[in-house]
């Protein structure tokens, strides 16, 4: 039978969950915090069988774990009637396991397919508007953020895209660096436009993307973030120099945030997501203990959960999420890295062919429309012949 499941185990599962590309995608702005949860966590709390991950909510999460007592504590798995008991332990082994054999390939894809990108950004630099046409094109989980003024500044505007897993070859390949570069525009002065992700862990085992707001100058009345981009950053700002109470940018950045709906939101705030706020320190120190925690347990030992209620960590990032203008900025991050980026020249292509169709049904529409002109024109130059009387 299972041990009662504990906190500790759930996030660290639920870091997992979310650690490289297949996952969830977290579409609520501003609403519950929505994590991905691996299927075992999500069996084991509700002793229920599942087929797919389930979105659950950290307040739900927490609720069934401290609930854990009153559920069922095994999973049972049929094999000729037998019931086979799983422990926690071991499915977080397998876990971490199969996190480390994915970080190793993904080191390797990103080592084998570093001169293949160099060689395909010297061709596609000769094709013009090829990453318009490539957003154009976007995949749902990119597309659905795209508002249409948004889709006039990058269909117009957009030069060239790069991803680069900067921490590498040393750090983590989960890192990103996510650059634009835009022609000279009627929205802002910039010409470059980068957004960094590191990953980064937690002390109480939550571990994923975080980043910094980046400025965009907006030229005057062309912001399309509405002013939430420069609040968001003037925020961070004060963060960063230890202003803690509640400031006149801060309630206005709620104020806006209240006033904007949720299908209003432009592409342009993912440059203010920010995330948790988990210092580099922070993160080599959790890193290690992680390390070492696993090593341990590799070697037979008893290792010990840490379990304990940290009230005011949960606290403080309640209120980092209240304003947070993005969201889901991690996995639109993820989507661009892993999906459209790589996926660049299946989507440029596609959107040719689209193009070439819609030439063809116009060209089809445009023949039917003088064949039928030239019918009627037959018809009133061919008048039927009079028939002749019978002599």
């Amino acid at each position: 039978k299972f041990p009662p499941p504990n906190k500790a185990f759930a996030r660290r599962s639920q870091s997992r969950a979310a650690r490289l590309p297949l996952r969830l995608p977290l579409r609520n702005f501003w609403g519950a915090r929505i994590f991905p949860l691996s299927v075992c966590v999500v069996a084991s709390l509700t002793g229920t069988e599942t087929r797919q991950a389930c979105p659950l909510s950290l307040t739900l999460l927490v609720h069934l774990a401290q609930h854990a007592r009153t559920l069922q504590h095994t999973v049972t798995m049929s094999a000729e009637n037998l019931d086979i008991p799983i422990a926690y332990e071991q499915l977080e082994d397998i876990e971490d396991d199969f996190e480390e054999v994915e970080l190793e390939l993904l080191r390797q894809q990103n080592k084998l397919t570093e001169a293949l990108y160099v060689k395909r950004e010297k061709v596609i630099s000769q094709i013009p508007n090829f990453w318009p046409l490539v957003f154009e094109q976007s995949p749902a989980d990119i597309d659905e953020y795209i508002q249409p003024s948004d889709a006039a500044l990058l269909l117009g505007s957009l030069k060239s895209l790069s991803v680069e897993r900067f921490e590498l070859p040393q750090g983590d390949p989960r890192s990103l660096a996510i650059k634009f570069e835009f022609a000279e525009n009627e929205y802002f002065e910039n010409t470059v436009l980068e957004k960094k992700f590191w990953w980064r862990r937690a002390k109480d085992g939550w571990a994923g993307l975080v980043s910094e707001p980046v400025d965009i100058k907006w030229k005057a009345d062309k912001d399309l973030t509405a002013g939430l981009l420069a609040l968001a950053s003037k925020v961070w700002e004060e963060d960063k120099a230890g202003k803690t109470e509640e400031t006149e940018a801060k309630k206005k950045l709620k104020e806006q945030m209240a006033n904007t709906g949720l299908g209003g939101v432009s592409f342009f705030a993912w440059f203010g997501f920010r995330g948790r706020n988990i210092t580099p320190e922070e993160n080599r120190e959790a890193t290690e203990k992680e390390q070492e925690r696993r090593q341990a347990r590799r070697e037979g030992k008893e290792v010990e959960v840490d379990d304990d209620d940290d009230d005011e960590d949960e606290e403080e990032d309640d209120d980092e999420y209240e304003l947070e203008i993005f969201p889901t900025a991690e996995d639109l991050a993820v989507a661009i890295a892993e999906d459209l980026w790589p996926g660049a020249i299946k989507y440029f292509t596609q959107a040719q062919e689209q193009d070439a169709m819609s030439d063809m049904d116009f060209e089809s529409d445009d023949d039917e429309e003088m064949e039928g002109a030239d019918d009627e024109a037959d018809g009133e130059d061919s008048a039927p012949r009079k028939k002749r009387k019978a002599q």
